[in-house]
């Protein structure tokens, strides 16, 4: 079993933040889809990005990687080199890929690992219901799906996830007709759709927006290829700024600080909570602060409740995370998991159906914890090992990879005691 063992100390330096996964994942579709040669710089080869990587190639992407870079050689017509694809634990890479693939006609085999074989594709299987493309499922992975996609309108829910709306974004603008996709409910995490729309833009696709109710997708588009540097995520810059409020100083650099990015919500929340923070042109501050238990609404940015609920198991007061629902069909139950494990730690947290409530306290003790299999549930962990009063053991650590190969490397860096720790079978 892959396990850390964390000593308790305060960390500090200046960190490159890593390029976003999730800009990651839309430029490399993009170029895949576009006639010719794109260079995408500034990439992190996590395991979510190897199976986007691996997905495009299998519908025929020629893809050639040199050290953080990606030369890019797509095709407006797909050439399909694979039948299967596997996603691994990939949420983005599975659903962004669905629609693309029924461009193709032919059967295409979906398959994953861990918590993805059970995480949801509802609105897809309604809409090949709708325009009888055949599929094959068993309420999950593997599926296997053949048949032509067609343009038209396609109703989909704006809270289960932007995932569904971004697949179906991508693929559209190719289609002979046009279509609109229209939300059936409010739209949550509304900033990764403006990621999505504003990368498909720099590749010469528009798309166009009636207030996130609906959105109109002409026809015919044609992807251009281009090159491309991916900014730093707010959501891994997140465990970092976290950590310098509970003990130390840190500099995140790298980062666009008017990154459209719904997880750079994560610098109003601290400073509403009363952490010391500074933002600069090109790099954000946080130093060791007392913060203060607030009211937080998930619903644009659930990616950073794990980290969110360290910081406020570690503030003065009550926090209360609500509008967090989604949070249990992620890698994990991430609700329960957070609860679960902080409490552990010997915090107080409760669970809600739909967010946390967290009582704070000045320490926590320590302890041995899980990860759950989950990137997001084990960097936060290893951040909360900060204001420990004893050692924390993380289970199944190497979760990490999912989305941030180097970050005990980085955390040992900022000055972070971390130790492999065997606990046997």
């Amino acid at each position: 079993m892959n396990s850390v063992k964390i000593t308790p100390r305060n960390l500090y330096g200046e960190i490159k933040i890593q390029p976003s996964k999730s800009l990651c994942h839309r430029a490399i579709i993009a170029a895949s889809l576009s006639k010719g040669i794109s260079n995408i710089k500034n990439v992190t080869f996590s395991h979510d990005i190897k199976a986007t990587i691996d997905g495009m190639k299998a519908l025929g992407a020629d893809i050639k990687r040199s050290e953080n870079n990606l030369c890019i050689n797509g095709s407006e017509f797909l050439n399909l080199n694979k039948n299967e694809i596997n996603c691994i634990e990939s949420g983005s890479t599975l659903r962004f890929l669905i629609p693309i693939a029924l461009l193709t006609g032919n059967q295409i085999t979906f398959n994953g690992e861990g918590m993805l074989k059970n995480r949801p594709l509802n609105p897809y299987y309604e809409i090949f219901k709708k325009q009888n493309i055949n599929y094959s499922s068993h309420n999950g992975l593997p599926l296997s799906v053949k048949g032509l996609i067609t343009p038209g309108d396609f109703e989909i829910e704006g809270n289960i996830s932007s995932q569904f709306i971004t697949g179906l974004m991508f693929a559209l603008p190719l289609l002979k007709g046009d279509s609109r996709i229209i939300l059936t409910t409010k739209l949550e995490s509304k900033g990764y759709v403006d990621l999505t729309i504003d990368t498909l833009d720099k590749f010469s696709v528009k798309i166009e927006s009636n207030n996130y109710n609906e959105f109109y997708i002409k026809g015919n588009q044609k992807y251009m290829p281009t090159d491309y540097k991916v900014e730093g995520d707010f959501s891994q810059s997140a465990f970092w700024l976290v950590a310098g409020i509970l003990g130390g100083k840190i500099q995140c650099t790298d980062i666009n600080i008017n990154s459209l990015q719904g997880d750079k919500a994560i610098v109003d929340i601290i400073k509403k909570m009363g952490g010391n923070i500074s933002v600069y042109k090109d790099k954000i501050v946080t130093e060791t602060s007392k913060t203060k238990g607030i009211t937080i609404d998930a619903s644009d940015c659930p990616d950073i409740v794990p980290i969110l609920s360290v910081l406020a198991a570690l503030s003065e007061g009550t926090t209360e995370i609500i509008n967090a629902e989604r949070l249990r069909i992620k890698e994990s139950d991430r609700l329960k998991a957070m609860c679960t494990e902080l409490n552990k730690l010997g915090a107080d947290v409760k669970e809600t159906n739909q967010g946390l409530i967290i009582n704070g306290k000045d320490k926590l003790k320590g302890g041995t914890v899980e990860s759950w299999n989950d990137h997001r549930i084990a960097m936060a962990l290893s951040i909360a090992s900060i204001k420990c009063s004893e050692p924390v053991i993380i289970k199944n650590s190497h979760s990490v990879k999912k989305s941030y190969p180097e970050f005990f490397k980085d955390f040992s860096m900022l000055g972070g005691v971390v130790h492999e720790w065997s606990l046997g079978k």
